[in-house]
């Protein structure tokens, strides 16, 4: 069985407002204070998806149970999309920092750069290759 798309824009505001227990209006102003941005129709219709439900209900949460103001909610979601962004930055460098898959070359200019196993280096990025093998 195929899981639903998360940020598939399919409800209303006032599906969206009601599944996240607010009124529409509420919405609206996350809407334009930039909490909660949903995408819109040609019309200009708001369109949320399940995952803005589910911030939704995390920002009423962070207001309701928190105490935390609506500035400093917005905060902590940016910061949690950059913790986001960098954990998909680390896991796309994880393979560089093999060990086991780093081979060095030396640039025209004498730098030492980094060539993953199995590929070449670029004629201006270096002459001569060297195996780099930890000792112990």
């Amino acid at each position: 069985m195929e899981q639903p798309d998360v940020d598939e824009p399919v409800f209303l505001i006032s599906a969206a407002a009601e599944l996240a227990g607010m009124h529409p209006q509420t919405l609206r102003q996350y809407d334009r204070l930039g909490l909660v941005v949903p995408q819109r129709r040609p019309g200009g219709g708001r369109r949320y998806s399940l995952r803005h439900v589910a911030m939704l209900r995390e920002i009423q949460r962070m207001s309701q149970e928190e105490g935390i103001n609506l500035a400093g909610i917005k905060r902590i979601m940016h910061l949690a999309q950059e913790v986001q962004r960098l954990e998909k930055e680390v896991e796309r460098l994880r393979p560089r920092a093999d060990v086991g898959s780093r081979i060095f070359t030396t640039g025209p200019s004498g730098n030492v750069v980094i060539v993953e196993r199995g590929k070449r280096a670029r004629r201006d990025e270096g002459r001569s290759l060297v195996l780099w093998r930890r000792e112990g």
